[in-house]
């Protein structure tokens, strides 16, 4: 099978435009991709051209080069979600009775393909980019690139997946709530969400109309800054085009929330990988108040601009209630009970919350958040679509309300492989400030493998004590076929006890004056883990260990009455050295 390794636009135009490879070449190349990757992910595409109709492109593509034309964008192949026009090519927005035919491309669209750039396809959505998740799609569930039980993200899911299995050098997809920023982050990839009018979005199909924006998914923040060179600017076939001036913008002090206003849901992991996160920079951290963008951000859905989204699918809506998706119409459906005083009073609000949005930026240079506070697998999303939706947005639905720009950016994986990333906002015209920070301060890691065999789901286990290779019951790790990860050590806040039992049993403690305990991690799938944890007899548990280097794994832990009388040997160093002594 081809290697499926990331395109790099910048380096695709440079080999043509030097003429070290043709677009012809680099076609072929895709064509070999697609055949690879359709296999695993059909549902990634909604409509591609065919292979002779892309041949042909990358040969005028050639001929313009050969004519002595400078083309910024060379050869580069491109994916387009669905819900943005390209001529030959119906637009469906996730919806086949919706389709049509659009007559041209939409202007981003044709300013790319007049750079050289080459349109592979459209890709699939949330059915009108209404959704954050990707599994709202009569075309199939596109899944994440590297781990396939878990959501893309959405509601560009397509696009995002489209860029991380090497399919595309870049991919276009839209953003009114953070759909072009939480794929990015679950697919390892770099988000630009523009300012609002920076790109025109003339050939779009409207969700929240005043709020839409194009956005790229990219490898690099070079490949992102490449793409916005060549299609910003106004517009006059779009009446929300604007004429933004860049606004420089240092990246010295940082806004981060404040430590009781970081939303995780219940998942730890996404705290420990954003405390890493924000380790890393070299910048002044400032805390803000996230307070008002907070109350921003719950005015897209539970407030009048969710009539906005009823407005765009009125009639559909009226004509053909039973061909848009179930979960989809009963969102959009609900902005038919809001009234023009309600959508007043929301402008008013949304003034007032505008203006402390100005005085934070007196405070901080950009703000850093999560771009989303945690990540579920399909069959959870399936089952609580619109709760679980619902906490993807936490830190994204603000951003357009409040006309800022914002970038997400590579942080970490979680431990199913699935990427986890932060994003850097700023006010309406920093996007070059905002793509040069991302640089600076998060040069982006090689991702991890690509789920191309259907990753088995696994679950790290740390054990401290008869579980240990060679002790008494390590044979019940080896009969489940856990395998061996490596020793750690713990966070040094934890104490270690032997229990008062025959034989004597290890209990793991949180403490704020515990010590690092030595311990092995084991990897074990979802099945073995779950009848290990059936055999765990109180006072002990399973809960979840912090390591040394703010990574967190399962492992035993210990309810508090375990220390009844129990011998605290944390100072030996380990459970074996207990046993030893």
């Amino acid at each position: 099978m081809i290697a499926l390794d990331r395109l790099s636009a910048e380096a695709i135009a440079g080999d043509v435009l030097a003429g070290r490879r043709s677009a012809v070449a680099v076609i072929e190349e895709v064509l070999d991709r697609l055949a690879a990757y359709d296999a695993l992910q059909p549902a990634v595409w909604i409509s591609r051209f065919d292979a002779d109709a892309l041949r042909a492109m990358a040969a005028r593509v050639d001929k313009r080069i050969a004519a002595g034309e400078t083309l910024l964008l060379a050869g580069v192949p491109f994916a387009v979600k669905d819900n943005i026009d390209v001529a030959g090519l119906d637009t469906t927005a996730g919806c086949p009775a919706f389709a049509y035919a659009p007559p041209a491309s939409a202007t981003v669209v044709e300013r790319l393909v007049a750079a050289g750039a080459i349109p592979v396809g459209k890709t699939n959505l949330d059915q009108f980019a209404t959704g954050l998740n990707g599994t709202r799609s009569p075309y199939g569930i596109p899944r994440n690139a590297y781990n396939r039980a878990w959501i893309s993200g959405g509601s560009s899911s397509g696009s995002a997946v489209a860029v991380a299995a090497g399919l595309v050098a870049f991919a276009l997809g839209t953003d009114t709530a953070g759909s072009g920023r939480v794929p990015a982050a679950f697919n390892h990839l770099i988000g630009l969400k523009p300012s609002r009018g920076r790109w025109s979005s003339h050939g779009l199909v409207p969700a929240c109309r005043t709020l839409d924006c194009i956005t790229v998914f990219a490898g690099t923040a070079s490949d992102a800054g490449l793409v916005d060179s060549v299609v910003a600017g106004f517009d006059w076939q779009d009446t929300l085009s604007r004429d933004l001036a860049d606004m420089p913008r240092a990246a010295r002090r940082i806004g981060v929330p404040r430590a009781d206003q970081r939303q995780w849901f219940g998942d730890i992991e996404s705290g420990a990988l954003y405390d890493r996160a924000l380790a890393r920079l070299d910048a002044e951290l400032v805390e803000i108040d996230l307070a008002p963008l907070s109350e921003a951000a719950r005015l897209l859905y539970d407030g009048p601009w969710v009539a906005e989204r009823t407005a765009a699918l009125q009639t559909i809506l009226d004509d053909h209630p039973e061909a848009v998706h179930s979960t989809v119409r009963a969102i959009v459906e609900a902005g038919r009970d809001y009234s023009a005083v309600d959508a007043f009073n929301g402008q008013y609000r949304l003034a007032e919350l505008a203006r402390a949005a100005e005085a934070m930026w007196r405070e901080i240079d950009l703000l850093l958040l999560p771009t989303a506070p945690t990540s579920y697998r399909v069959a959870e999303m399936l089952a609580s679509p619109i709760a679980l939706n619902a906490h993807l947005g936490a830190y994204t639905n603000f951003v357009n309300l409040l006309d800022m720009a914002a970038i997400a950016v590579p942080a970490g994986a979680y431990a199913s492989g699935v990427g986890f990333g932060v994003t850097l906002i700023g006010p309406a015209g920093t996007d070059r400030a905002l793509l040069d920070a991302a640089t600076a301060l998060f040069p982006v890691p090689a991702p991890p493998a690509l789920d191309m065999e259907g990753r088995m789901e696994t679950v790290k286990l740390a054990v401290v004590g008869a579980h240990l290779k060679d002790m008494p019951l390590h044979w019940q790790l080896t009969s489940r076929d856990a395998a061996f990860v490596g020793e750690a050590m713990t966070a040094p806040t934890y104490r270690l006890y032997a229990m008062e039992s025959t034989p004597p049993k290890p209990a793991l403690v949180h403490a704020d004056d515990g010590a690092s305990i030595p311990i092995e991690i084991y990897e074990l799938d979802m099945a073995a883990f779950g009848s290990f944890v059936a055999e765990v007899p109180p006072p002990l548990a399973i809960g979840t260990v912090t390591l040394a280097d703010g990574s967190m794994v399962k492992g035993f832990v210990a309810e508090p009455r375990a220390t009844e009388g129990a011998e605290d040997i944390t100072a030996l160093g380990g459970w074996r050295a207990y046993v030893a002594r």
